[in-house]
């Protein structure tokens, strides 16, 4: 029975099910740490020790960027230029971070830790979630799902390198590539960000003949800002046109006394 007098309580916000969230982070979690195999046999294939295939893995911790320092290693690059294609692809992580320190409100102790599990994924399942709670969870359970089985499935794919023999000739050197666009295109959700993609392909396509590997990599990230400048132009183009079709100016018909500006303003007091 409610107490008289006394109002009723709101409902609490709609609080997602502990299981649902478990059930979601581990599709992510399983899903995307099997895709370590492939990366442990490209490391291999690149030439890398299993030592060092391992610490990546265990140190880095984040795939795209794993793939590129590899994939750069393989096609013969220069170690510096691969190492700095690979840090531009995972200081992406570091705006993530700025949004989920937020959302997940970790004692500054734990952000340390914290901060070695922010990827896509991680972020991707955490701020999808309703409350903090949720969001804890669900970032929890699937960086150590990942990260368990991304080490795991690393290490099985560059032990079993040696048996495969020449992974050239199984093609696994388009894993890592066929892996990140598997990751990267259901992201691409927009007009400006397909086109910022398909730029980015060109500039590669057009560079890679010319420039040492890895630099074409670099050079594609020009695809961002060129396409948001020549938005930015087009949306300024539009409002000018449009102004120019409605008239010179709002004031230019208003009556020099101010008194249509009074009752404009009076009208909106009245509102």
């Amino acid at each position: 029975m409610r107490t008289p007098g006394r109002a009723a309580e709101p409902p609490a916000a709609s609080a997602k099910p502990d299981s649902a969230v478990i059930q979601d982070a581990l599709g992510v979690g399983v899903a995307v740490g099997l895709s370590g195999f492939a990366f442990g046999v490209a490391s291999a294939g690149a030439g890398l020790s299993l030592l060092q295939t391992c610490a990546l893995s265990l140190l880095v911790f984040t795939g795209a960027s794993q793939f590129a320092l590899v994939g750069a290693l393989a096609a013969g690059g220069n170690p510096l230029t691969a190492a700095a294609g690979a840090f531009f692809l995972g200081a992406r992580n570091a705006f993530y971070g700025l949004r989920l320190s937020a959302v997940l409100g970790y004692r500054a102790t734990v952000k340390p830790f914290a901060a070695h599990w922010v990827i896509d994924e991680t972020s991707a399942v955490a701020l999808a979630q309703p409350d903090r709670r949720t969001a804890r969870l669900g970032f929890t359970v699937t960086g150590l799902t990942l990260y368990v089985l991304w080490n795991l499935t690393t290490l099985v794919g560059a032990l079993g390198a040696g048996a495969l023999g020449d992974t050239d000739a199984w093609g696994l050197d388009a894993a890592g590539p066929a892996v990140f666009l598997a990751l990267l295109a259901p992201k691409l959700t927009t007009t400006v960000e397909r086109l910022t993609a398909g730029l980015a392909v060109v500039l590669v396509m057009v560079t890679l003949p010319l420039l040492p590997t890895g630099v074409p990599v670099l050079i594609s990230a020009l695809a961002a800002p060129a396409v948001l400048l020549a938005q930015g132009r087009r949306e300024r183009t539009e409002e000018t046109h449009g102004t120019e079709r409605s008239g010179t100016g709002p004031d230019d018909t208003a009556p020099q006394d101010g008194s249509a500006q009074i009752r404009r303003t009076s009208g909106e007091d009245r509102a």
